[in-house]
């Protein structure tokens, strides 16, 4: 009798132990999308990419991730994306201080020099392994925005991160997914913001 009571006790303990565990695991959704609701998207042909900026430390991840935008966005086919030498040949021509964040004046030079309806900017803030005991996973983290050249206004913003620790890979381990499919996920994640309400 009293082993029945310390079983039904026992397993209390752990069912909400289990239901903590779980509820601990689980994320909250924050609005990551913005889209200015007066804009006119179909009105942008030519988009500029921007380099990055990098908050990681990795070096060269805000490259990385601009140039796998960049190919992505124009495999749409539904704008132009200018090349990236062509956009450092203006942001050098404009006399571009900072690339990752152009001030107003400086978005309309380089638009004018390349001829572009928008510009898109862009910060990595995580990219790479994190690791939680003996787990390890690949995680990108970014934000992007889109600036219309007429209005100097940002239009659109949307954010997206990818990969990480999941509960499968803290019960079974595992490595999660390789770098090169987390950031195309974030980057299909971004893109599809931007052309779905």
């Amino acid at each position: 009798m009293k082993s029945a009571v310390l079983y039904n006790r026992f397993l209390n303990m752990a069912s909400i132990c289990f239901i903590v565990f779980f509820c601990a695991c689980t994320t909250t959704s924050v609005p990551n999308l913005y889209r200015d609701a007066e804009m006119d998207f179909a009105s942008i042909h030519t988009v500029v990419v921007m380099p990055f900026g990098n908050l990681t430390t990795d070096r060269m991840a805000s490259d990385r991730v601009r140039e796998a935008f960049s190919n992505k966005l124009l495999s749409t086919n539904a704008v132009y994306v200018v090349p990236s030498g062509e956009v450092a040949r203006g942001i050098a021509k404009a006399g571009v201080t900072d690339a990752t964040i152009p001030s107003t004046e400086e978005i309309v030079k380089i638009a004018a020099i390349i001829k572009a309806d928008a510009l898109i900017t862009g910060m990595v803030s995580e990219y790479g392994v994190i690791k939680s005991g003996a787990t390890s996973a690949n995680v990108i983290s970014i934000s992007l925005q889109m600036i219309d050249v007429q209005t100097r206004k940002v239009v659109w913003t949307a954010s997206s991160t990818k990969g990480g620790i999941s509960v499968l890979d803290r019960l079974f381990g595992g490595g999660g997914a390789p770098m090169n499919d987390v950031t195309e996920a974030a980057i299909d994640d971004v893109i599809n913001k931007l052309f779905n309400d």
